[in-house]
């Protein structure tokens, strides 16, 4: 397999840090909550970059199978990008329309996150229920921007892991927004009531954002 550009654990630990740090820069967790968000990305993280340069249990599956049928899926790197390969995209992997897309929606998501964190923190201080920039259009800004960058993920190289884990940890998250949720009701009472009724959970409505003065 080292023709094949697989077993390469130490990129498997040093891509999956990278990934991981960088999402805690942006994140920046404090409670037991935010952790467990952490962990669930995290676990994601690892599973993706485990098959995409450790050992390629997708491809190898899919190989056996469907390999005839699908030239472009072998135990190489760039056999690994099973939606070039599903279309016959036969330039550059990483240049190809579904590796794109993943770079728009993983930088998409980190946006996301880090603007999020930034009124999260300022109402944080000041007392107050996050109700501008993003949290005009969306209740869990930061939970959506995970999903972003998981979406990302899958846009590029999907594996059975982390296709299998995706819906897992939208449960997940969907969970740990709830328990916020429930939270932020015993502080703000009818303020939060009305913030809720017009704003969303974690997809915005197009060309609509709520406008609940905090107070």
């Amino acid at each position: 397999m080292d023709d094949a550009a697989y077993g390469l654990w130490v990129l498997v630990v040093i891509n999956s840090a990278i990934f991981i740090i960088f999402a805690i820069s942006f994140f920046h967790p404090k409670t037991r909550r935010d952790w467990r968000a952490m962990g669930a990305f995290s676990a994601f993280v690892v599973a993706l970059f485990t098959e995409m340069y450790g050992f390629p249990l997708t491809v190898y599956l899919l190989s056996g199978l469907f390999g005839g049928a699908v030239p472009g899926l072998t135990l190489t790197h760039s056999g690994g990008h099973i939606w070039n390969d599903l279309v016959g995209w036969t330039g550059d992997p990483h240049l190809s329309p579904f590796h794109l897309l993943s770079y728009a929606l993983i930088g998409a998501g980190f946006l996301t996150i880090t603007s999020a964190w930034r009124v999260l923190w300022a109402a944080q201080r000041s007392g107050e229920l996050a109700v501008t920039g993003l949290y005009a259009r969306l209740r869990h800004p930061q939970y959506a921007g995970f999903l972003l960058i998981m979406i990302g993920f899958l846009a590029q190289s999907p594996t059975l892991a982390t296709l299998a884990m995706f819906p897992v940890l939208v449960v997940v998250y969907r969970r740990l927004a709830i328990g916020e949720e429930r939270e932020a009701r015993e502080a703000f009472g009818a303020q939060w009531d009305a913030y809720a009724a017009r704003t969303p959970r974690f997809i915005p409505r197009v060309g609509r954002a709520s406008a609940i003065a905090p107070g």
